[in-house]
This record gives structure tokens, sequence and C-alpha cells, in this order.
């Protein structure tokens, strides 16, 4: 038996392939950088990769202005979002905001103890990391960090992503493994 390893055209349709990967809902984050230039952006390219040693993981685009200042930086932040915090959410997801320090000015914020990097005030969790590894991930890098602080905010639902649009937590229908 032989498998064609070959990706399909709908695989390499660009418009496709990312309605396809829209429809796995995720959570949305701000990732920041802190230092002279500080820097954020929305992602929703967010994970945890380990426990021991904890490490998550962020994916940033190469093009991204967050690229160069995270390399720069090798420390960041993430900053999970809840549900009433969309308005955040579009904020650093918006080309047009201003840059630096003036990027922060529309939300509240504070430094991060370890890290200095911006971490975004209501946020459901907030952590801050080192840089660990980077691997090519195509047109995305894929950044490990090293937890170097964690704190868990809030109890309330999260703000999601699902096909190109944020999305609220509906009404719960089954537990997992049920």
């Amino acid at each position: 038996m032989s498998v064609d390893h070959q990706p399909s055209g709908q695989a390499t349709d660009t418009k496709q392939l990312r309605g396809a990967f829209g429809t796995f809902a995720t959570g949305v984050t701000v990732v920041t950088v802190g230092g002279p230039a500080p820097h954020g952006m929305t992602a929703n390219s967010f994970t945890s990769v380990s426990l021991d040693p904890p490490l998550v993981l962020v994916c940033v685009e190469r093009r991204a202005v967050m690229h160069e200042a995270l390399q720069a930086a090798g420390t960041f932040g993430v900053s999970v979002l809840a549900a009433d915090q969309e308005k955040v959410a579009r904020h650093f997801a918006d080309k047009w905001r201003p840059l630096g320090r003036a990027q922060f000015d529309a939300v509240d914020w504070v430094p991060g103890r370890a890290t200095g990097a911006p971490l975004i005030e209501g946020a459901l969790a907030r952590f801050e990391c080192t840089l660990w590894r980077a691997y090519d991930g195509g047109d995305h890098t894929i950044f490990i960090g090293r937890l170097l602080s964690m704190e868990q905010q809030r109890e309330e639902e999260p703000v999601l992503f699902l096909r190109g649009r944020f999305r609220q937590v509906g009404a719960e229908h089954s537990e997992v493994g049920r």
C-alpha cells in the first residue's frame, strides 16, 4: 500500500484552511513584552506544553511587530482575557493602534513583577515567561516560554474565538468523560 503525502488543493488554499482551522474554538490572550519599547498583540495560539518544567507556547507570525520584539526582549507576558474584555482583544488586534507605550494607554495594566511586561488588569489569568526555545513554524515562529510567575485572577468565563468571531461560552451541555 502506498500513501501520497502531497497536500490536497484544499489543504493549500489559505482561505479554506483558515475556515477549517477556525472551527476549533480557542481562548483569547494578549501577549506582551516590556522594556523601552513595550508591545502587545492579541493571540489565540497559546497553550500549555508541560507542567514539569512549566512551559507554554505562543505562535507569532514572522511579519508581526511582536516577532522581533519578543526575540529582543527574551521575556514575555500572557493575559488570558475574560468574556467582558473583548474590547481589549480588539484593541491589541488593531493594526492601526499606536505602537510603543502609547498602545497601553487604552487599557488598565500592571507591570509584571518578574519581567516588567504589561499584564492586563481584569484578566482571568496572567503568566510571565522567559523565552526557553523557538521553533520554525512556517510563516510563524513557535515560541516556548518557561513560566516565571502565574496568577489566576478571576473565575468568570473567557472570551472565545471561533469561526473568525469573538464568542462567549454558552450553556453547558454535558461533562467531558461522561
